[in-house]
């Protein structure tokens, strides 16, 4: 069952207003679900968006956030619960702790990092739970192709690739991440 989900997004809101539209689906449908929001505790962007959405739909949302973006990521003053941390490793593992599963909206940098730390974890076996990119405005479109390649290229086995929970739709990927079976823990092969 999911309890929480994790959603790694921008500090901006971006260049279309398709991804303040998602981040509202996304919203909803966490409040609609009584799933909780575990996010990075800013008022701002994307964040803030999906964040102030499941509130007025009267969810609960945990922001976790580092005391060296507490004041620039502007936190959020009215959340659930506001956790102040040291760090953005800190930060990082109090959100893998407390989430059953990770969603990435649109984002930059920053949310691809967190993004392929939970998904590397799950390759190696230290978390088991769903990593879905939520692909609004076919914003996740080359990164999807790069995955695709990497298992091309053999640098991404099959399974691992399927394990990529990938959709348009807020139902659909939040439904993925429910039926989510975790592959078996990643081997290796000794070079020959």
């Amino acid at each position: 069952m999911m309890d929480s989900i994790a959603v790694f997004c921008g500090s901006s809101i971006g260049a279309s207003e398709a991804y303040k539209e998602g981040a509202i689906l996304l919203g909803k449908e966490l409040a609609k679900r009584n799933i909780t929001l575990i996010y990075g505790g800013a008022s701002v962007g994307v964040m803030g968006t999906v964040a102030d959405t499941v509130l007025r739909e009267g969810g609960k949302v945990i922001g976790v956030i580092p005391t060296l973006l507490e004041e620039r990521e502007i936190s959020h003053k009215h959340l659930t619960e506001l956790i102040v941390v040291n760090s953005m490793h800190e930060r990082k593992s109090k959100m893998m702790e407390l989430a059953d599963g990770f969603i990435a909206l649109p984002g930059g940098p920053g949310t691809l990092e967190e993004f392929f730390e939970v998904f590397t974890w799950n390759q190696i076996g230290l978390l088991q739970k769903p990593c879905g990119l939520l692909n609004i405005n076919h914003y996740y479109d080359l990164l999807i192709g790069l995955f695709d390649h990497m298992q091309n290229e053999q640098f991404l086995q099959a399974q691992y690739r399927n394990a990529l929970l990938v959709d348009e739709d807020v139902v659909g990927l939040l439904d993925k991440c429910a039926a989510y079976a975790p592959p078996a823990v990643k081997t290796y092969q000794t070079n020959k």
